[in-house]
């Protein structure tokens, strides 16, 4: 299924729930990542069903400091490592306490496929910031 369908069939889920009586609505906003044959994307989706394509976002606590860091950060021609530092450099500004292996998880579209880090992986990213 396209990234953006799947986004469209849960923004409609989310704004039915917002609309109907005797249910309650969604109460958290979702960051979508994926990959399909128009390439990799990134939606925000807000509990009304509202959403947008990003490059680069960031939301919840520390989203407006951290949005404003991806800005000025953020090149669409930048290697996936770099991105996974800046990622990282992003988190690590709002961040409360130390960030570790077994705190931080970092997931990341690569060949056409999601990952998440290994606990290995990350403590080498984490080591080098």
């Amino acid at each position: 299924m396209p990234v953006g369908q799947l986004v469209r069939e849960v923004a409609a889920t989310f704004q039915e729930y917002t609309q109907s009586g005797g249910v309650r609505p969604f109460g958290c906003s979702l960051l979508i990542a994926g990959a399909d044959h128009n390439g990799n994307h990134l939606y925000q989706l807000d509990p009304s069903g509202t959403f947008w394509c990003w490059k680069a976002t960031s939301i919840g606590r520390g989203g407006s400091s951290a949005k404003t860091f991806l800005e000025k950060r953020y090149d669409a021609q930048m290697e996936l490592e770099d991105a996974v530092h800046t990622c990282l450099l992003t988190l690590k500004d709002s961040f409360d306490g130390l960030m570790t292996g077994t705190n931080t998880e970092v997931g990341r579209v690569s060949n056409g496929r999601f990952e998440i880090l290994s606990v290995e992986q990350l403590k080498d990213y984490l080591d080098q910031i």
